[in-house]
């Protein structure tokens, strides 16, 4: 069996989808994209396909090998992700021709179902005790939200204050329970995080995440200080060597790798299992597309220290199409009591609508996240 071929869809609300064929008629679905991206993600797949098409896709180590090493600049967002939608899709492929899980080739399932939370708020975050209520009402038993709009490097109280209103109401509707993810986003700069990190831990966060961009990972020793809330970071970051240094520092609680960023499936999977020797959680970062979230649940079924799975069924990205509208099978993703049970199908277990893809790719998208700026002008971050 040899790839074949190619094919590339660029759909709304921001995602990339990846389509793999094999001369024998196999065909692997992934998920290569960049938020914001996707042309510039697209491009690299295309470039990379020439040192896999003609090849054995059941050689997945090798050809992760040659993609990644082979054209001597590595690493970073854009290459890594165009290797992980490649990768996800000959699992995929792989999974097909031994009708089995991926996570069934990966040692098997650790697990029979991993908890799940959605998002609330927005990126400015507001309304959060209706949002969090009708959450509540569809099940789940934890959120996610962004914690604070742009923050300068050091800046009034009176907005630490009102991300304080926002978290308290979710926690007094939520009950003690009910997990409270707190998404700083990188928009936080390090004094201002130590502040927040203090003020918001009466209010026992599930977790908080990336208090400071991954480049100012160093902070996080000093962060961890103020609070004993698990710290999270990890979306942007990349392969297993991205995540050598945090994690011999022992600064964070969990690390939150996307497997249509940091590498793909397997690599991921290595992550995974580095954090687990350094007693640290995984909560893999996917706010993407069902092919996307399919391949984390093949991640979270064989992760015996995975714990919850983001997923962005309603999120405030996916306007006109939700990660539901592509899929043949939605009962794939469907969640119960705030857990969704292992794929049961060959490969990564969702049956792509390729009709449906290609129409929607007809129309794609432009999508790109907001520019923000302080009231002095300066450009804050997103």
């Amino acid at each position: 069996m040899k790839i074949k071929s190619i094919e590339l869809f660029k759909v709304p609300p921001r995602w990339l989808f990846l389509k793999v064929m094999t001369d024998d008629g196999l065909v692997g679905w992934g998920e290569p994209v960049v938020e914001g991206r996707a042309d510039t993600v697209k491009t690299a797949v295309e470039e990379l396909s020439s040192y896999i098409i003609g090849q054995d896709p059941m050689r997945i180590e090798d050809l992760w090998q040659v993609m990644y090493r082979a054209g001597f600049y590595r690493g970073g967002p854009i290459l890594t992700s165009a290797i992980s939608g490649i990768e996800q899709a000959l699992w995929d492929i792989k999974g097909k021709f031994y009708n089995a899980p991926v996570y069934d080739l990966l040692g098997g399932a650790s697990r029979d179902k991993i908890r799940v939370y959605n998002w609330i708020g927005g990126d400015r975050p507001s309304d959060v005790r209706e949002a969090a209520l009708q959450q509540i009402a569809a099940g789940f038993t934890a959120v996610k939200m962004n914690a604070s709009e742009e923050l300068h490097y050091i800046d009034s109280f009176s907005k630490v204050e009102k991300v304080i209103e926002r978290i308290a109401t979710v926690r007094e509707v939520g009950g003690s329970d009910f997990g409270i993810g707190i998404d700083f986003h990188g928009r936080v700069h390090k004094s201002m995080a130590k502040i927040l990190a203090k003020e918001l831990d009466p209010y026992r966060p599930m977790f908080i995440e990336e208090p400071v961009l991954p480049e100012n990972n160093e902070a996080l020793k000093e962060i961890a200080r103020y609070t004993s809330a698990p710290i999270a970071t990890g979306e942007r970051m990349y392969t297993r060597w991205g995540f050598k240094d945090l994690l011999q520092q022992g600064i964070v609680d969990i690390i939150q790798p996307d497997v249509s960023h940091a590498g793909g499936i397997l690599e991921t999977r290595k992550i995974a299992a580095m954090a687990e020797a350094y007693d640290v959680a995984l909560a893999p970062h996917c706010p993407l597309g069902p092919i996307a979230l399919a391949s984390c649940l093949q991640v979270d079924a064989c992760s015996p220290n995975a714990f919850i799975q983001e997923q962005s069924l309603g999120i405030h990205y996916n306007k006109g199409n939700d990660i539901l509208d592509y899929i043949l099978n939605p009962q794939t993703f469907e969640y119960q009591d705030g857990f969704v049970s292992l794929p049961k199908g060959p490969g990564l277990g969702v049956e792509v609508n390729e009709e449906k893809v290609r129409e929607a790719a007809k129309i794609g998208h432009t999508w790109k996240n907001p520019v923000w700026r302080n009231e002095d002008g300066t450009v804050a971050e997103w």
